[in-house]
Formats: structure tokens, C-alpha cells, sequence
């Protein structure tokens, strides 16, 4: 197999690993980056011969394709705006194609190229990283241990194992996706019917042992395609963040006073922020050299806040990843159906899968690249091999085999611990 990575950065990284020493079946990897140094420093520290270096531009279609062709599976590590675009390449080009995801109206339009796809004979299936993507196969997992499911609640969340004030949070992955599930809305069903709730509200507590207090809260896109795939199957479905107690009060109350606005502001008070900090370049004719910001020049809140949360949040240091999926309904056992004909209530079960990962000292991944590239990575070997269960543009927990994604989970060692509650 020849695997395609679009992009160098964390996640193409923690691709690229996994493709290299994970992957028997991989021949050769080719990892691409609009920074071509740094696609070449990516390949020198996976440490092979069998990795190449390219540059790319995701945005010029034509460069996409060509350098596509011939490879049986890409994988895109890039920002998610551009995941339309590399989906048309792929149908051009006969590659199949997975991505990270992030973006619901992205991923709608990817899968609105359903037929495009069968006809070129591959498979497209967007948000195949963390959640959506792992946590999506793993709700198909634990849903067919039931003979009827009414409740699926998702808990996923990545937390620094040294957590500094004020938020006690780390990036590791890009500002612009957390910011996206901080502040567009959330899907959800509820009742049996798909509904939109706000992010950043519907705080819960909860535990992991040996972790201090936990909370968790509605964001966007975790969800992704499940609520289509469940309506008509399940009362009650939805998917919260996981962070550090207090966490999502603190970081509502900036959202709250517009920090995350993508709306222009004009002529910004000088003090504000000195002239380098502006994410915006000098104007041409500002008198005296004045700064665009200064200038006069619209300013975006988000942009800007986007640069300060990359300034002075910590980023990159060992790590935790903890999943919570839980499952209610009714399992179609012999003892429970004897019992549910004495108490019908008898019969209903809750099921508990856990995973914790954490940072691995001793390939320097992060628990956020193992969790969320090696899933992507194991999707695009199945494309590759033929080991799906419908070709087109089609959504994870439709197309893959769960009890296959899961043994190549715990072949990496992210252990899904299921437990009867």
C-alpha cells in the first residue's frame, strides 16, 4: 500500500508514525506540507527510508491531484476547509480518502459526492480522527451488544497531565478547531428527534479514577453524522468535552464578551496590543509606518484571540486522552428475558466503555496523535485493502467493520475497556 499524509503538523505526524511502524501492509509514505522543510523534518524523525517529502499547496487543485495519483489511500491532516476540495481530487484521481474532519457543513458537503465517489470506485469518509471518527465506530460497537438502544451519551476530552492556570488546558490540536467547538452549536437527539443545543452549556460532573475533578459540556461536532445515522433508533443521544472542572465558565465568559467574534472591528484602541502582536500585515501608505491596526484597518476578534490562546496556552506537553461512551437499553440475554417477564424494567442495561491514553515517552506522541491520527491511519489502510463495507462517500460508522477497527485499536495499545454497570 502507498499511503498519502496531507500535512505535517501533529496529526500528520502521528499518521505518519503509525503508517511507518505500525503497518506492516504500507510500502512507502509520502507526507506532504505546504512548508517543505517541514514536511522533510516530519520524514526524518519518523526515521525511514521508505517516507518521501513533498510540498504541497492544498489549495491548487491541480498540484493536489497530481501528486495523489498512485496512491491507494490519502489521508488529510489539514485544516478542514480545505476537505471538499481534496475529496473532488481523490474522485478524479481513483484515491480513497479520509480526513480529520471538524466542520459539519463541510462534512455534509463531502458526503453529497456520494455517487461521484461509487462511480470512481473509492471510498471518502470524512471525521475519522478522535470525536467524530473512533468514538463513532466505537458507538456502532457497543450498540449491537443491545437488542434494542435508547441512550448513547459521549464523553471525550484531552487534558494536560500538568495543567497551568488560568485554563488548565494545552493545545494540541489546531486553535481554529477549538475554537469551532467552542462556539458553533451542537446536535443532538433528543425525544427521538435531532435538535441543535448550544455549546458551552449543560455542565456535568464526572470521574475518572485517579483524575481530580472532571466536568463535561455541550460542543460542536462530536456528534458529526451519528444523529442521522441513530434517528429513528434511539430516544436520546449527545456528546460533551471533557476538561478540568471550571474550565468551561472561564472560557464561556470570553466567548461571552466577543472574543471569538469573526466580526470586524475598526480602528481598535492602540494599547490593546503592541504593533507585532496585530495578525494582520503593515498597510501600504500608513502614515508614518503606523500598523494596519492602527491604521484604521478591520480587525477580527477571533483571529486575534486565536494568536493569543497560540501565545500563552501551553502546547505539547505530556498528556491524557479519556473516552466515556455509555449505553442504555435492552440486552436480549436469556436470564434478562426470563426477568422481564416478571419486571420489564429488569432488562434494561447500562453499558460502560472507557479508554485512558496517555502521552508514550517512548515514541514521543502525544495521547492526542495516537488517538486521534492512529484511527485515521487504520481507516486508510482498510480503504486501501478493500476492507469496508460500501464504497462512496459514506460516514465511518456505516463503512467500518467495528470489531476489526477495535482489534487494531488495542494492536497500538488504545484498550477499550467495557464494562456492565
Amino acid at each position: 500500500m502507498k499511503i498519502l499524509v496531507l500535512g505535517a503538523g501533529r496529526m500528520g505526524h502521528g499518521a505518519a508514525f503509525d503508517l511507518v511502524h505500525n503497518s506492516p501492509g504500507v510500502e512507502t509514505v509520502t507526507i506532504a506540507d505546504y512548508d517543505l522543510k517541514k514536511a522533510e523534518a516530519l520524514a526524518e524523525a519518523v526515521g525511514t527510508s521508505r517516507i518521501d517529502a513533498h510540498h504541497i499547496d492544498a489549495a491548487v487543485h491541480s498540484d493536489v491531484a497530481r501528486l495523489m495519483r498512485g496512491h491507494d489511500s490519502a489521508i488529510s491532516c489539514v485544516n478542514y476547509w480545505y476537505n471538499e476540495s481534496l475529496s473532488l481530487a481523490a474522485i478524479e484521481t481513483g484515491t480513497n480518502f479520509c480526513d480529520l474532519g471538524g466542520n459539519n457543513y463541510v462534512v455534509d458537503a463531502q458526503l453529497a459526492l456520494d455517487d461521484q465517489a461509487k462511480a470512481a470506485g473509492i471510498n471518502i469518509i470524512p471525521d475519522c480522527g478522535l470525536a467524530p471518527g473512533m468514538v463513532s465506530i466505537l458507538a456502532m460497537h457497543g450498540a449491537a451488544k443491545f437488542e434494542r438502544l435508547d441512550e448513547l451519551h459521549i464523553r471525550v476530552g484531552g487534558l494536560p497531565q500538568d495543567p497551568q492556570p488560568p485554563l488548565d488546558y494545552q493545545l494540541v490540536f489546531s486553535v481554529e478547531g477549538l475554537l469551532n467547538e467552542y462556539i458553533e452549536t451542537a446536535r443532538v437527539i433528543r425525544g427521538g428527534k435531532i435538535t441543535e443545543v448550544g455549546s458551552m452549556t449543560e455542565i456535568e460532573s464526572l470521574e475518572f479514577d485517579g483524575f481530580p475533578p472532571l466536568e463535561a459540556f455541550q460542543t460542536s461536532g462530536g456528534t458529526s453524522t451519528l444523529p442521522d445515522t441513530f434517528l429513528g433508533k434511539i430516544k436520546e443521544l449527545d456528546y460533551k468535552t471533557i476538561r478540568y472542572a471550571g474550565h468551561c465558565e472561564k472560557f464561556k465568559t470570553m466567548i461571552d464578551l466577543g472574543l471569538c467574534s469573526s466580526e470586524p472591528l475598526s480602528e481598535p484602541p492602540a494599547h490593546l496590543l503592541p504593533d507585532e502582536e496585530w495578525p494582520q500585515a503593515r498597510v501600504a501608505g500608513a502614515a508614518d509606518g503606523q500598523s494596519a491596526a492602527r491604521s484604521g484597518t478591520q480587525i477580527i476578534p477571533r483571529k486575534v484571540f486565536g494568536k493569543l490562546l497560540e501565545k500563552h496556552l501551553p502546547a505539547d506537553g505530556p498528556d491524557y486522552v479519556l473516552v466515556r461512551l455509555e449505553f442504555v437499553g435492552t440486552r436480549d440475554t436469556s436470564s434478562a428475558a426470563e426477568s422481564a417477564i416478571r419486571n420489564p424494567q429488569s432488562a434494561i442495561r447500562r453499558l460502560r466503555y472507557d479508554i485512558i491514553d496517555k502521552y508514550d515517552p517512548a515514541t514521543g506522541l502525544s495521547a492526542m496523535m495516537r488517538t486521534t491520527a492512529f484511527p485515521a491511519s487504520i481507516i486508510a489502510q482498510m480503504m486501501a485493502r478493500g476492507d469496508v463495507l460500501e464504497r462512496g462517500a459514506t460516514p465511518q460508522e456505516k463503512a467500518i467493520d467495528p470489531e476489526k477497527f477495535v482489534a487494531e485499536l488495542a494492536r497500538r495499545n488504545i484498550n477499550v475497556n467495557g464494562s456492565w454497570l
